[in-house]
């Protein structure tokens, strides 16, 4: 009986390109108390692994929370799985305001203390006495009100590019940090004043409400579904939203667009830019904010210090890393000293700039993109603007059209003009042959060489 993921993510991208059809992101939380976590993980992997369910879950005595990728044909299905427990019957899934087929590539479902970390060891706090929900207009009509004090239970990386007007931004790097410290802010306010939260899909701010409450807090309120369900709301029901700037979210994209107001700056120029990326450098990956001018300068890098050490040898690079954490085992949160533009605490609520209208994007032109995997890259040699690469499957001509496709390198299409097949000049190169040719952007070590077909 099948448990655990059994194809990579390059496998699954493939199958999900080659199937033709629509996903939908979407996200869900429900706090209940659940005897036999374990068995509940497993039996929630047989039945989503059959409807080729993807996604982050967390699950814990607590409840469970969940970021997924789900085949629009399946998704009733999929409803009906949930439906199959009582504290999950009529939830309220979240659906992303932008779609991406390859927002998640995996099924991963862990086991956890706690589906939301929350730092407390209080017997007597019940997390399912919550706060009372507002919906978006509701939450508009008291955000106006004078008597109300309204928190941001996000991270300041997830702040800075986007919060409600007004709120009180904490400087913190995770959920447990913010609720000793809003506490402790508000503690003149618990009678008369009204206490308004938000998160980004619910989950941090129900807890956040029940433990408001458990300390005595009288007037408490959170945020429906938070910024993705008030997102769609003030769309459907056409109200002015008083979220400014972007949503962070915690796939690929890194966020979804809420205003076209931009409040937040490149951390490296100062520029105003609200894109998060990831550092290249495979000993660092940090989180920061990079314009595409710095992006390309910098080649993805936070620093000179990690845009020297993307350019040595794998090898060399591998035994820096060497005893150190790095990769998908930590997820860095934005602070350096080299990024002198950081902001995150006290934000602002006035915007630096308007973003560009997007072009209207066909969300399945990925999947209308015929193409084969080939290959993958192995180096690139940046003072000769030089690209290799191994070729694993069928071939490659000149004249092919080829796509590269990598998490930091996005996707990138080019005609190739001229190859070196095992050093030397060659028309054609086959499986097993080592090639190189000139590329104007730099290759990493995940990206994937694609032969696009016609």
């Amino acid at each position: 009986m099948q448990l655990y993921n059994t194809l990579s993510a390059e496998e699954r991208a493939r199958l999900i390109d080659e199937a033709g059809k629509e996903r939908l992101t979407l996200s869900f939380y429900a706090y209940a108390k659940i005897e036999d976590p374990k068995k509940f993980r497993d039996d929630l992997f047989i039945a989503w692994d059959a409807l080729d369910a993807l996604g982050r879950i967390y699950v814990a005595h607590e409840g469970i929370n969940a970021q997924m990728s789900v085949p629009a044909d399946n998704f009733e299905a999929f409803r009906e799985t949930l439906e199959a427990y009582d504290f999950m019957r009529g939830i309220r899934l979240n659906v992303a305001v932008e779609q991406d087929n390859h927002s998640f590539l995996k099924l991963t479902i862990k086991v956890r203390n706690k589906i939301v970390a929350d730092g407390l060891n209080d017997e007597t706090f019940d997390v399912t006495n919550k706060g009372v929900h507002l919906r978006a207009k509701e939450f508009n009509t008291l955000l106006e009100d004078p008597n109300t004090i309204v928190v941001d239970f996000r991270n300041h990386y997830e702040s800075e590019v986007g919060h409600f007007e007004g709120a009180i931004t904490p400087d913190v790097e995770n959920f447990r940090e913010s609720l000793p410290i809003i506490n402790e802010q508000l503690q003149d306010f618990k009678e008369d004043k009204n206490l308004l939260m938000y998160c980004t899909g619910g989950i941090r701010c129900e807890k956040a409400s029940a433990y408001f409450k458990h300390q005595g807090f009288k007037n408490v309120f959170q945020l429906e579904g938070g910024i993705i369900e008030y997102t769609r709301q003030i769309k459907e029901e056409g109200i002015q939203s008083k979220f400014i700037g972007k949503n962070f979210v915690f796939d690929h994209r890194l966020g979804e667009r809420i205003t076209d107001d931009i409040i937040a700056q490149c951390h490296q120029c100062g520029k105003p830019c609200d894109n998060h990326t990831n550092c290249a450098n495979d000993a660092c990956h940090l989180l920061f904010i990079q314009c595409d001018e710095c992006k390309a300068a910098m080649e993805n890098c936070c620093s000179t210090e990690c845009q020297e050490i993307i350019h040595l040898p794998w090898e060399e690079q591998v035994k820096l890393r060497k005893g150190l954490q790095v990769g998908n085992k930590v997820f860095r949160k934005g602070k350096s000293e080299a990024l002198k533009f950081k902001k995150s605490g006290d934000l602002p609520d006035k915007p630096l700039a308007k973003a560009a209208k997007p072009e209207t994007k066909d969300i399945r032109q990925k999947i209308k993109t015929k193409k084969v995997l080939i290959g993958k890259a192995e180096h690139y040699y940046s003072k000769s603007k030089i690209a290799q690469f191994l070729i694993e499957n069928n071939g490659l001509s000149v004249g092919d059209k080829v796509l590269i496709s990598g998490p930091t390198t996005g996707d990138q299409e080019v005609e190739v003009s001229s190859i070196f097949v095992n050093g030397n000049f060659s028309d054609t190169a086959k499986e097993g042959d080592q090639i190189t040719f000139e590329l104007p952007f730099r290759v990493r070590l995940s990206d994937k060489l694609y032969k696009i077909l016609d």
